[in-house]
């Protein structure tokens, strides 16, 4: 695993000169050369990334996942997540890597400014990179307008600077964020069908009891299951049905509850076990918070 601790190191990977600014640059793809180590290694930096690219002769994976920046796309990656880059005969050969644009900035160039603790909020850096952010033809003119007003505001460092450096980053996240939430609209019946594999996770897991040797079905599972991220997951499904991924399991789970309490003899306990839960307060107090009754009173109300 190749850790990238500074942009300066990651300018000396891609055969670029140094920084202009320690802490920001923004980089020309067609300059970047890789060399055939580079290509086999997985990596992380400890840094942001906003990426526009264009046809590059290769594939960045993340996690199990594999992207082809064939098109037009926006990805944003944050600090410590690992990537890998394969490329075809035809890039090793040239070394070229494609068309674009690679905004680096490092954590602590926000600090002291609002977006520091802003930046957090911005859920599309936690996705993973085929979940990037697709742009009109218009949309991408404006992104690279951002990119090029901050690669020339650092060609001349002053006091003044480091204000408009953060307003231009501040503009360029903004826009990134429209195009996220967009994105879920135009991919309604996508996330749709998305949704309904949830729900058959779901019914599977519980039916083949799985509770009782894994516990309680969790956002990372199903996210797993689905090819997505976590984030992703539930910000989809807040989008579609104003609900979290955890509600949604929940909500299966009360399911469960009740059919197991309308059908069954079994205890409270019993089924608090059946369902995953180490201590029956726990399932007791989740199911008044869901149904304003207890299990007991819904099985008596129920008979």
């Amino acid at each position: 695993m190749k850790s990238i601790h500074s942009i300066s190191e990651f300018h000396r990977l891609l055969s670029l000169p140094d920084p202009l600014h320690p802490l920001i640059s923004v980089i020309r793809v067609e300059d970047i050369r890789l060399t055939a180590d580079f290509f086999a290694e997985n990596f992380l930096f400890d840094f942001y990334s906003v990426s526009l690219k264009r046809n590059v002769q290769g594939k960045v994976k993340y996690g199990q996942l594999y992207f082809d920046f064939d098109k037009g796309v926006l990805s944003c990656l944050a600090p410590k997540q690992i990537q890998s880059i394969t490329v075809g005969d035809l890039a090793m050969d040239s070394q070229q890597t494609g068309t674009g644009y690679a905004l680096l900035f490092h954590a602590d160039f926000l600090l002291g400014s609002t977006l520091a603790g802003k930046i957090k909020q911005y859920g599309f850096f936690s996705y993973a990179v085929n979940e990037a952010l697709h742009l009109s033809d218009r949309e991408e003119k404006d992104i690279i307008n951002i990119f090029h007003k901050i690669e020339q505001e650092y060609q001349h460092i002053d006091r003044h600077t480091q204000d408009i450096l953060i307003a231009q980053l501040e503009l360029l996240l903004n826009y990134s964020n429209r195009f996220y939430e967009r994105q879920f609209f135009i991919r309604k019946a996508t996330n749709h069908t998305l949704l309904t594999q949830m729900e058959g996770l779901l019914e599977e897991y519980f039916n083949n009891e799985e509770t009782l040797k894994n516990g309680l079905p969790s956002v990372e599972y199903l996210a797993n299951k689905l090819r997505l991220s976590p984030h992703y997951l539930s910000d989809m499904l807040r989008t579609l049905t104003g609900q979290s991924a955890q509600q949604h399991i929940q909500d299966k789970l009360i399911e469960k509850a009740k059919e197991y309490l309308s059908t069954t003899t079994l205890t409270v306990a019993e089924i608090a076990y059946e369902l995953g839960f180490g201590y029956p307060q726990s399932f007791n107090k989740l199911f008044k918070k869901k149904t304003s009754m207890s299990p007991l009173e819904f099985r008596l109300r129920f008979n």
